[in-house]
C-alpha cells in the first residue's frame, strides 16, 4: 500500500557523544547513513553546550554514546543532547548506551543506600527518551526500570563463536566466576556444544567495593580449558583471583570472555600478567592503545547495533531478529 499524498518519508538520523566517536562511525557505515554533525564543547565552568547542525524534525533520531570514564560527564551530554532533540521536534528518539551507566546500583544493599541505575532510567525519559538499547545489563531487572521500551542486545553469540572458532581442538568448561552467573554459564555452554559448567563460590564484603575472595571451584577444570565469563571486569581483582583459582586447580589454560572493559587500574596490569591465555572485550567502550596488552583481542559490537537499529526503524522486532534473546 503506497504512502498517502504528502506523507512524510521516515528519517533514521544517527547521533554520537564526545566519549567514543569511532564507534558511532563504525555503526554508520553498516547502516549507510552519516552521523549528524553537531557543535559540541565544554564551557570554562564545565558545563556542556551541544547544538545539531542540521534540522532533525519528524526524524527517528539515535543518540549513541558509550559512558566511559569520566562517566558523569558522558551521561549528562547524552541527556543534553536528548533535550536538544525533543525541543528540536525529533519524533521518535532512542538512547543507546551499549554500556549502562552505575548498572550495579540497581538496589539497595543497606538502609539509606541510592538505586542509581532506576534514577539513569528516570532522567533520560524526563529529557525525552522514547526508547533505550543497551547492551548485556549488569542484571535484568534494569529493563523495567524505564517507562518505555528497552531493547537488551547480548553479546554472547558474539563472544562465543570468538571461543569456538578458536579453541575448537579443546577440552572446554565455561567457569562461571560466582554463582549468580551460572546461568549465563548453561547458555553458554549450550550454545558451545553442551560443555561442562563451573562455578566459582566467592564471598563479598558490602563495605569495600571490588573486592572479592574466591574460596572453592564447584565442578570440574581439571585438564581442561577453563573460560570465566562475565559481563563487564573493572578493576580486574576478581577473575584474577578466579584465574589463579583455576591454575591452581589443574586446568590446562585460562580464557577470560566480557563483554565490558571498564579496565579501570590497574585492570590492565593484572590482566595482563594473570596468566589467562587470552582475554577477550567487546568494544561496548573504548579501550585506548595503552590499556591494550599482547593477547587481549577486541571484538565489534557495531554490525549488532546497526541490525537492532534497522529493525527499530523499520517496527521490526528486535526480540526475534537476535533469536528471542534481545
Amino acid at each position: 500500500m503506497s504512502p498517502k499524498p504528502g506523507t512524510p518519508k521516515k528519517n533514521l538520523m544517527l547521533f554520537s557523544g564526545r566519549a567514543y566517536p569511532e564507534l558511532a562511525e563504525e555503526v554508520a557505515k553498516y547502516l549507510n547513513v552519516s552521523v549528524t554533525p553537531q557543535s559540541a564543547y565544554d564551557f570554562a565552568s564545565g558545563e556542556i553546550f551541544v547544538r545539531f547542525e542540521e534540522s532533525v524534525r519528524g526524524s527517528d533520531a539515535f543518540v549513541l554514546q558509550s559512558h566511559t570514564a569520566p562517566i558523569n560527564q558522558w551521561v549528562m551530554e547524552q541527556l543534553i543532547m536528548v533535550d536538544a532533540l525533543k525541543r528540536a521536534s525529533a519524533k521518535r528518539i532512542t538512547v543507546i548506551m551499549p554500556f549502562y551507566p552505575y548498572a550495579r546500583q540497581d538496589k539497595k544493599h543497606r538502609g539509606r543506600e541510592p538505586i542509581s541505575a532506576r534514577l539513569i532510567a528516570d532522567l533520560f525519559k524526563t529529557a525525552g527518551a522514547d526508547r533505550i538499547m543497551t547492551m548485556d545489563l549488569h542484571t535484568a531487572q534494569i529493563q523495567g526500570f524505564f517507562d518505555g521500551p528497552v531493547d537488551h542486545l547480548l553479546a554472547q553469540n558474539l563472544l562465543a563463536e570468538h571461543v569456538a572458532t578458536t579453541y575448537a581442538d579443546e577440552p572446554v568448561t565455561v567457569v562461571s566466576p560466582d554463582a549468580g552467573r551460572v546461568r549465563l554459564a548453561e547458555k553458554w555452554a549450550d550454545q558451545l556444544g553442551g560443555k561442562p559448567i563451573a562455578f566459582i563460590h566467592k564471598t563479598r564484603d558490602p563495605f569495600k567495593p571490588n573486592q572479592a575472595v574466591a574460596n572453592r571451584i564447584v565442578g570440574e577444570v581439571k585438564g581442561r580449558l577453563c573460560v570465566v565469563i562475565d559481563d563487564m571486569i573493572d578493576t580486574g581483582g576478581t577473575i584474577v583471583k578466579a584465574v589463579d583459582a583455576l591454575l591452581e586447580a589443574g586446568a590446562s589454560g585460562v580464557v577470560i570472555a566480557a563483554t565490558h572493559g571498564v579496565l579501570s587500574s590497574p585492570a590492565t596490569e593484572r590482566l595482563a600478567g594473570c596468566g589467562a591465555r587470552e582475554v577477550v572485550f567487546t568494544n561496548t567502550l573504548p579501550i585506548p592503545d595503552e590499556k591494550r596488552f599482547e593477547n587481549m583481542t577486541v571484538l565489534s559490537i557495531a554490525p549488532l547495533l546497526a541490525r537492532a537499529i534497522q529493525a527499530v526503524f523499520e517496527d521490526d522486532s528486535v526480540t526475534s531478529l537476535f533469536g528471542g534473546n534481545a
